[in-house]
């Protein structure tokens, strides 16, 4: 199976607030997007796009592994993701899309993924438990309910693809359309999403709080 990674790196990051692309801040001395890339091809996709903003399409590429191919990415992330699914060869079986703020993603969740797309699943996404109380609130914030746990998972990525699958339902999806993540892009074109055990290192760098835990867990 040819697997092809794509890392979307096309943010501006603007809530890190730190003035630069999320993709370019550094974590350990290296920017967020090497690492995100570096997971990927451990964890055994093929090849790997990368989306850029435009101004940044050079720093990109110099903080990317080698032969990792640079794309400028759209507006939106799914504008990005359309960019990168535009460039990917024929003949590639499975799309991995992953983000650059994720950087301390384990290989191990990769190769689940891939697994399961070897497997016959056509959309997986890795995922874990929701262990906080999680409530419904009105407009002005009043809590209307509780939601039982059992049934909901925090998604994260990489998210996995048969390409086919995928590239119909991005085809589908109106030029406009901005959703969540691309399951949702499948999910809305009628694909069925299985999902595999995600890993806490698998957290998302949002806010400076989010890279400052990172800094800690690579310390260790």
């Amino acid at each position: 199976m040819h697997a092809v990674g794509i890392v979307a790196a096309a943010g501006s990051g603007l809530r890190l607030g730190v003035g630069r692309p999320k993709a370019l801040v550094p974590l350990a001395g290296r920017p967020l997007v090497g690492w995100a890339v570096e997971t990927l091809l451990t964890g055994g996709v093929d090849e790997v796009v990368v989306t850029a903003p435009a101004a940044e399409h050079e720093a990109v590429t110099a903080a990317v592994p080698a032969g990792a191919r640079v794309v400028t990415g759209g507006a939106t992330r799914t504008a990005s993701v359309r960019a990168a699914l535009a460039v990917v060869r024929p003949g590639t079986d499975a799309v991995l899309v992953h983000d650059a703020a994720r950087p301390l993603t384990p290989p191990e969740v990769v190769a689940r993924v891939l697994a399961a797309l070897a497997a016959g699943a056509p959309a997986v996404v890795p995922v874990l438990p929701v262990i906080d109380t999680t409530v419904s609130v009105d407009a002005s914030g009043l809590v209307t309910g509780t939601l039982p746990r059992a049934a909901l998972r925090r998604v994260q990525t990489p998210q996995g693809f048969a390409r086919a699958p995928l590239a119909a339902a991005y085809a589908a999806l109106p030029e406009d359309a901005e959703l969540t993540d691309d399951a949702a892009v499948v999910r809305a074109a009628g694909v069925p999403v299985a999902t595999v055990e995600g890993h806490e290192r698998a957290a998302k760098v949002t806010v400076a709080h989010d890279l400052a835990l990172a800094e800690l867990l690579v310390a260790r």
